[in-house]
């Protein structure tokens, strides 16, 4: 028996996304926040990007200029489940594992989380990139998984993805040389000429395979616009590059068993760049494609 209906998968292996509700519990989703809440309070009493993770970078990402202890502006949080039971919890006991096992599996693993928010007033731009080039696998069975802690509209930053492009070439992500963590204007201009917003409750999340082109906007309206990012891949993946935002959870099988299996498929791309800051925020800047 699937968690998600079979129109959703039907959507997600056409589309190479797709929204569904109540992907946690009311308290599962009351704990993610409460957890966030503590850490924007917390960034008050920072001016620039601090905290640790596994490999010395920092996990809390600060948007500067913009950041202040009267309007903190928290923008990321590195691999959340590391630090807080509330986001681990949600990473393998919530319907999120059994709906990516519905797409990819049985056998799952996690690769790494994050959350990405765009508070009031953040001027933060995602530009158009797909996931999979940032950490390449031996096969593109990824889920990214972005759970919202908020209510997210068409005024807060909603993603924007291009349906169908999952099943297309891999945009490379570097240029002149330069890695730059975004697609050329060529493949930009293409997804936006399709492109979807994807409005989501409280509580949903919406289900994104690794190859499907994407964006966002800067939040403008009144309201948060937080999400929780988990990517999952399928246990025979094996990863070709290091974990850009590594774990102490990472390879850890969410469903299913590990058979110790690889897959592979054909596909030429360009290894990533490892980030020197703590989100690819930065890699994105200055490149207008």
């Amino acid at each position: 028996m699937t968690t998600l209906t079979a129109e959703q998968i039907e959507a997600f292996h056409r589309d190479g996304v797709v929204v569904a509700e109540n992907a946690v519990t009311p308290d599962q989703l009351a704990g993610l926040r409460a957890a966030f809440d503590g850490w924007l309070e917390e960034s008050r009493g920072h001016e620039r990007n601090y905290g640790e993770m596994l490999d010395g970078r920092p996990r809390f990402d600060l948007q500067i200029p913009g950041h202040s202890a009267e309007t903190p502006q928290l923008r990321r949080v590195n691999a959340p489940t590391d630090i807080a039971e509330a986001y681990l919890d949600a990473v393998t006991n919530s319907r999120i594992a059994d709906m990516v096992a519905d797409l990819i599996g049985p056998n799952v693993k996690f690769h790494h989380s994050k959350i990405n928010a765009k508070l009031p007033g953040t001027h933060t731009a995602v530009k158009w990139h797909q996931d999979f080039p940032f950490t390449p696998h031996s096969n593109d069975d990824l889920v990214t998984a972005l759970l919202a802690l908020d209510e997210v509209d068409a005024t807060n930053g909603p993603l924007i993805a291009a349906p169908g492009s999952h099943q297309e070439a891999i945009a490379t992500l570097w240029h002149d040389g330069a890695f730059t963590g975004a697609a050329g204007a060529a493949e930009s201009a293409a997804w936006e000429s399709r492109a979807r917003s994807f409005p989501m409750p409280a509580g949903s999340v919406c289900l994104m395979h690794t190859r499907v082109g994407h964006s966002s906007a800067p939040n403008l309206g009144d309201r948060p616009r937080r999400l929780f990012i988990a990517v999952y891949a399928a246990e025979d993946a094996v990863a070709l590059s290091p974990n850009p935002l590594p774990s102490t959870h990472e390879g850890m099988i969410v469903r299913g068993e590990r058979t110790g299996r690889v897959r592979s498929l054909p596909f030429d791309l360009q290894l990533p760049q490892r980030p020197t800051t703590g989100s690819f925020f930065n890699q994105q800047v200055g490149f207008d494609g």
